[in-house]
């Protein structure tokens, strides 16, 4: 019996080999000529010239990836991506200075940051003879749009970019001073601080109310102050039928203003039937600023960041209180901490604790603070205070069963996502394709997503990245600088061994479930599950044996106790979209159990944190 099954599979596959043959010939026949299929690098050529008069960032991504694939280019071939690249480096020089000379500031500090990509790309590279010039400067940008912001009354935003702006470099007197002054009519304390921080003693005196401001700023906003700025958040999901019961069914959550035009912070996840397309049902949106007694006024979503659990809502309502979205100071363990909000939907409870760890990687992006203060359901997109009365954070999760472990989003992300915000819709980030694990020497490369700008430019598994646009950062600092750009835009990235101008895309709300659809499941126990796998011979014709190559430290894979050598067998991989999750199951003989064969079943979330 085993003789003949092994032969029909041998008579199967010479018939499809026979059938490949017939076509390939039928189709070749049609012509009666092959000699006019061009190669693959011809449609590559084809490809750049494309995108030449219109989309140069493009251009430059495209010619990279034809160097990058194909090492050993004829000269005429050189040549002409030479001519190629010049003119896109041109184009893109001359689109920023358009911009910048037009007065569309955001558009021109993007393109300014891909041309300073691309000038230390050159430099790295000995190309110092080609560095395009940039027309203006990323602190001009910001505080052009700062004033302009201010001219139309959009406060918020006024602040943000005067605040990048002064990072970058330090604002002058009279701008800060124009921005104190606006400050200090909304009656936000903390920002009025900031702003009068820039000047001089002799500056700061000559203010027509300097008496008046300087004592304004040396008050202290007390919780019974902050609580006025903060209301419940109720999503009314309608009425629910159960066993014959209908009950109303409603999302609670609490939100804060840090604007007087009525905008307030919440979590992602509080509004998120409000703008997930995939939510089938009733939804609306209300805030209450009072008690159960209190009016419910309508409000709506202006931005949202799942990645980061942050939205931005709007009611129209006049704040008592306001939160100065402006200090970007790191919280130290220990801290006194405050949190203000509405568990189980009861209105200004405040408790109180400290800054237990920091440093955990719980979202897609960047990391969040461990805090003790005491949060349940309902205290969601509510704000953490610390002992000085300063905004340091957002409440977004408590760990169920588990009431000490509570943890806050820091403030440092939310000042870097609020511009995106501010825009409307769903903030866009940007993506190269790479999960990575931080290593002494860099950021190491342990899997590369299929169909990404990393995987175009042969950017693969087992380079060591240690310079991000000319920089090293760690990964949560790389992932927190990244919100504060574009998709589109170039960056800089170098290895150990090589260099890579690599043009970002939008982020995915899932960034690996593309690659799970196309990629195969011993690549992606790598990107889930930290075990990175190496083929080991196979069992019969179908069943590939592997062996555990290398396990990152701190994954599924180590947490489940598998180690370098441990001989694998995979069985199925599931993907489940909805709940947001993907098993595994496998065999594993694992060298720390005397190589006894195992059975596993593993489970890990399609939101991995450690992806740039």
């Amino acid at each position: 019996m085993k003789h003949k099954i092994t032969d029909r599979v041998v008579f199967i596959h010479s018939l499809i080999l026979c059938i490949l043959l017939v076509s390939c010939a039928s189709s070749a026949g049609e012509t009666g000529d092959t000699s006019s299929l061009k190669p693959t690098a011809q449609y590559r050529i084809e490809d750049i010239e494309q995108t030449l008069d219109g989309e140069p960032a493009r251009t430059l991504q495209l010619i990279g990836m034809y160097r990058h694939t194909y090492p050993d280019v004829s000269p005429a071939d050189t040549a002409l991506l030479s001519g190629y690249e010049t003119q896109a480096v041109e184009r893109l020089a001359a689109q920023q200075k358009e911009a910048f000379d037009e007065g569309r500031w955001e558009e021109a500090a993007s393109l300014a940051r891909s041309l300073k990509a691309l000038n230390q790309y050159y430099t790295a590279i000995g190309k110092e003879d080609a560095l395009p010039a940039i027309a203006g400067s990323e602190d001009a940008f910001d505080l052009h749009i700062a004033k302009e912001a201010l001219a139309a009354k959009e406060y918020l935003k006024a602040f943000l970019y005067a605040i990048r702006s002064n990072k970058h470099k330090a604002l002058g007197a009279d701008d800060a001073i124009l921005f104190l002054d606006e400050a200090y009519k909304q009656k936000q304390r903390r920002m009025t601080a900031y702003f009068l921080s820039l000047l001089q003693e002799e500056e700061a005196a000559s203010i027509d109310n300097a008496a008046e401001i300087a004592s304004y700023v040396k008050g202290k906003d007390s919780p019974a102050d902050m609580i006025k700025g903060v209301a419940t958040v109720l999503v009314d999901h309608g009425y629910k039928a159960q066993l014959g019961i209908a009950y109303r069914e409603q999302m609670l959550g609490s939100a804060f203003f840090i604007d007087a035009a009525g905008y307030l912070i919440t979590n992602y996840h509080v509004i998120s039937s409000e703008v997930d397309s995939s939510y089938e049902g009733y939804s609306r949106m209300y805030i209450r600023m009072g008690n159960a007694s209190a009016p419910r006024l309508r409000a709506k979503v202006i931005g949202y960041d799942k990645g980061l659990d942050l939205a931005l809502i709007k009611a129209e309502v006049k704040p008592e209180y306001i939160f100065s979205v402006v200090d970007a100071a790191a919280p130290v363990i220990g801290d006194s901490v405050t949190a203000i909000g509405s568990p189980a939907g009861l209105e200004k409870t405040v408790t109180q604790g400290i800054i237990s760890a920091t440093g955990r990687r719980l979202l897609e992006l960047g990391e969040v603070v461990q805090i003790d203060a005491a949060l349940n359901p309902g205290n969601s997109g509510g704000p953490i205070v610390d002992g000085e009365g300063r905004l340091v954070g957002v409440a977004f999760a408590q760990v169920q069963n588990n009431p000490g472990l509570n943890f806050m989003i820091p403030i440092e992300m939310l000042i870097q996502a609020l511009p995106s915000l501010i825009k409307g819709g769903g903030a866009e980030r940007p993506w190269i394709g790479l999960c990575v694990q931080e290593q002494v020497d860099g950021l190491d490369v342990y899997y590369t997503a299929p169909l990404t700008p990393a995987a175009d430019m042969q950017l693969n598994e087992g380079a060591v990245i240690t310079g991000f646009n000319g920089q090293s950062h760690t990964l949560p600092d790389l992932q927190i600088e990244s919100l504060s750009t574009r998709p589109g835009e170039l960056v800089f990235v170098q290895t150990k061994t090589d260099h890579y101008l690599v043009q970002t895309v939008p982020r995915p709300s899932q960034p690996l479930l593309a690659a799970s659809d196309v990629d195969s499941k011993n690549h992606l126990s790598a990107a889930f599950f930290g075990m990175i796998l190496e083929t080991a011979g196979k069992e019969g014709p179908f069943m590939q044996n592997y062996r555990v190559q290398r396990v990152i430290r701190g994954s599924i894979a180590d947490d489940s106790g598998l180690s370098a050598g441990d001989p694998v067998r995979l069985h199925t991989f599931k993907v489940y979209q909805k709940e947001g999750y993907v098993e595994l199951s496998l065999g594993v003989k694992k060298r720390s159990s005397g190589f006894l064969d195992t059975q596993l079943r593993l489970y890990a979330s399609l939101d991995t944190p450690d992806t740039l």
